[in-house]
């Protein structure tokens, strides 16, 4: 049996694969991450702006789409916590996203996202059950700072 410490690095090891796959635009390991619809029923996704996405093949054909059409981004993860109960994990994070548009020379600030990622401990180890991602809104004084919602 492992300590809670091996766990919790597990977690958080399945938590920033996670977003490796969408940083490097890797549709692959994004397979390898979400469970299989036996290991989890009822898979379920929600990424700013976007409907409830429920079931594997739809959240992976949105992941693609995403991946496909996102030419930069990457996040920069801030007041994570991680929750283990059994065979059940949950990761609570703020995102902080910065991405580029095709052909600009610099970087834009996409704004900050609250996400709960949850995970189920499975034979090939922690797969992503859930994921749900709600943008923050500026503050009234940082909103002429800030864009809008990322595009996740």
């Amino acid at each position: 049996m492992r300590s809670r410490q091996e766990v919790m690095e597990r977690v958080a090891e399945a938590n920033a694969q996670f977003y490796g796959a969408i940083e490097n635009g890797d549709i692959d390991a994004m397979h390898r991450i979400w469970a299989e619809e036996d290991e989890a029923p009822d898979l379920v996704c929600v990424n700013p702006g976007w409907p409830l996405l429920r079931g594997r093949a739809e959240i992976l054909r949105a992941w693609a789409l995403i991946m496909a059409n996102v030419p930069y981004i990457q996040y920069v993860l801030t007041d994570t916590h991680i929750g283990v109960s059994g065979d059940v994990a949950m990761v609570t994070c703020e995102e902080n996203v910065l991405t580029a548009e095709d052909g600009s020379p610099g970087f834009v600030a996409g704004g900050q996202v609250v996400t709960t990622n949850m995970f189920v401990h499975t034979p090939q180890g922690w797969r992503l059950w859930s994921h749900h991602a709600s943008p923050v809104m500026p503050d009234e004084d940082e909103e002429g700072e800030q864009g809008g919602a990322p595009a996740e």
